[in-house]
């Protein structure tokens, strides 16, 4: 019964702050996703990992009213948001494993980073836009129909850019931190509206961490080495003999 109450306890504890409180689960649910953040910026595959744990701790913080705090909240695009991360995640971390192992296969030496930065092209990026302001029109019905907090159109607008995001950090588009930053644009004042103060100023400072990461990307993409597969001549297959040069004839 006391492990039970100290369990109850842990998962509602509350930090005051000026007035008021900051959840201690949001914290920690922002401290992995920004491990995870910082990882992907370093093109590591225990990125998705960490985030996912992440992910899974920040769906109890957005479903508050299932969780025991009724006085906050309920964003149901955050709370969507997560279980998107999670499934874009296990994508993701099986794309990079693989292209981990490519990449060690071809190089022949143990090479930490799991991708090469690429940029998606002109036309991925007018899907990138289309998808973004079409995905926000279309979610925006729902998520108010749902008792989403208003203003809606900014919940939908931060689930649909996140959705996105991640799937371009899965192909390694260079991109992808531009549309994070897209998404902190919006986000950040929704979530100090809406009281998650944790996960505001965390998003704040994601906001210049993903500029920082889409420079770095931008470095890592310039300087990368093109992977050149070297092919190296089977000594056991002997070349054609040549046919011989026949030697002329004199004739008196």
């Amino acid at each position: 019964m006391d492990i039970m109450r100290w369990l109850v306890d842990l998962f509602t504890w509350y930090i005051p702050v000026a007035g008021g409180g900051l959840l201690v689960r949001e914290v920690v649910g922002n401290i992995f996703g920004l491990a995870s953040a910082l990882g992907g910026m370093r093109r590591k595959v225990w990125a998705w990992p960490v985030g996912i744990i992440g992910n899974l701790i920040l769906l109890t913080v957005f479903l508050s009213g299932l969780f025991g705090g009724a006085d906050t909240a309920s964003l149901l695009g955050q709370a969507g948001r997560q279980l998107m991360f999670i499934a874009v995640s296990v994508y993701g971390w099986r794309q990079w494993r693989r292209a981990r192992a490519e990449r060690h296969g071809r190089r022949g030496i143990a090479d930490n980073t799991a991708i090469s930065p690429q940029w998606a092209g002109w036309r991925a990026r007018i899907g990138i836009v289309a998808a973004m302001v079409i995905g926000t029109v279309a979610l925006t019905p729902l998520f108010s129909a749902l008792g989403s907090y208003e203003p809606v159109w900014a919940d939908a607008w931060t689930f649909v850019g996140s959705l996105i995001a991640t799937y371009g950090m899965a192909r390694g588009w260079v991109e992808f931190w531009l549309v994070w930053v897209a998404v902190d644009v919006v986000g950040v004042p929704l979530l100090f509206s809406a009281g998650y103060y944790a996960s505001a100023f965390m998003y704040l400072f994601y906001g210049v961490f993903t500029l920082v990461g889409f420079f770095v990307w931008v470095h890592a993409k310039a300087h990368e080495k093109p992977e050149v597969e070297t092919l190296i001549p089977d000594p056991t297959v002997r070349p054609a003999a040549q046919d011989p040069v026949p030697t002329p004839v004199h004739t008196p």
